[in-house]
Protein backbone atom coordinates (compact mmCIF):
# COMPACT_ATOMS: atom_id res chain seq x y z
CA UNK A 1 0.00 0.00 0.00
CA UNK A 2 1.41 3.38 -1.04
CA UNK A 3 4.64 1.76 -2.21
CA UNK A 4 5.32 4.45 -4.81
CA UNK A 5 5.52 7.18 -2.13
CA UNK A 6 8.41 8.03 0.17
CA UNK A 7 8.12 7.65 3.95
CA UNK A 8 7.13 11.31 4.35
CA UNK A 9 4.34 12.65 2.13
CA UNK A 10 3.25 16.13 1.18
CA UNK A 11 -0.35 17.34 1.06
CA UNK A 12 -0.53 16.84 -2.74
CA UNK A 13 0.83 13.29 -2.30
CA UNK A 14 -1.85 12.44 0.27
CA UNK A 15 -4.55 14.00 -1.89
CA UNK A 16 -3.45 11.88 -4.85
CA UNK A 17 -3.13 8.68 -2.79
CA UNK A 18 -6.60 9.07 -1.27
CA UNK A 19 -8.21 10.57 -4.39
CA UNK A 20 -9.43 13.61 -2.46
CA UNK A 21 -8.82 17.33 -2.74
CA UNK A 22 -5.98 19.16 -1.03
CA UNK A 23 -8.45 21.18 1.05
CA UNK A 24 -9.89 17.95 2.46
CA UNK A 25 -6.36 16.81 3.38
CA UNK A 26 -5.80 20.10 5.22
CA UNK A 27 -9.09 19.54 7.11
CA UNK A 28 -8.02 16.03 8.12
CA UNK A 29 -4.70 17.37 9.36
CA UNK A 30 -6.20 20.33 11.21
CA UNK A 31 -8.65 18.18 13.17
CA UNK A 32 -5.95 15.57 13.80
CA UNK A 33 -7.72 12.81 11.88
CA UNK A 34 -4.48 12.18 10.02
CA UNK A 35 -1.32 12.75 12.05
CA UNK A 36 1.17 15.13 10.53
CA UNK A 37 3.56 17.91 11.44
CA UNK A 38 4.55 21.24 10.05
CA UNK A 39 7.94 22.51 9.05
CA UNK A 40 7.30 26.21 8.73
CA UNK A 41 4.12 26.44 6.67
CA UNK A 42 4.55 23.06 4.96
CA UNK A 43 2.76 19.95 6.23
CA UNK A 44 4.66 16.66 6.30
CA UNK A 45 2.66 13.46 6.74
CA UNK A 46 4.24 10.11 7.62
CA UNK A 47 3.20 7.34 5.24
CA UNK A 48 2.31 5.22 8.30
CA UNK A 49 -0.24 7.86 9.39
CA UNK A 50 -1.97 7.67 6.01
CA UNK A 51 -2.00 3.88 6.16
CA UNK A 52 -3.52 4.02 9.68
CA UNK A 53 -6.20 6.40 8.42
CA UNK A 54 -7.07 4.06 5.55
CA UNK A 55 -7.35 1.08 7.91
CA UNK A 56 -9.47 3.03 10.41
CA UNK A 57 -11.82 4.23 7.68
CA UNK A 58 -12.19 0.78 6.15
CA UNK A 59 -13.02 -0.67 9.60
CA UNK A 60 -15.66 2.02 10.18
CA UNK A 61 -17.33 1.37 6.84
CA UNK A 62 -17.24 -2.42 6.74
Amino acid sequence: MLNQYSDILSVPDVAEALSIGKNRVYELLENNTIKGFRIGRVWKIPKAAVQEYIIEQSNLHS
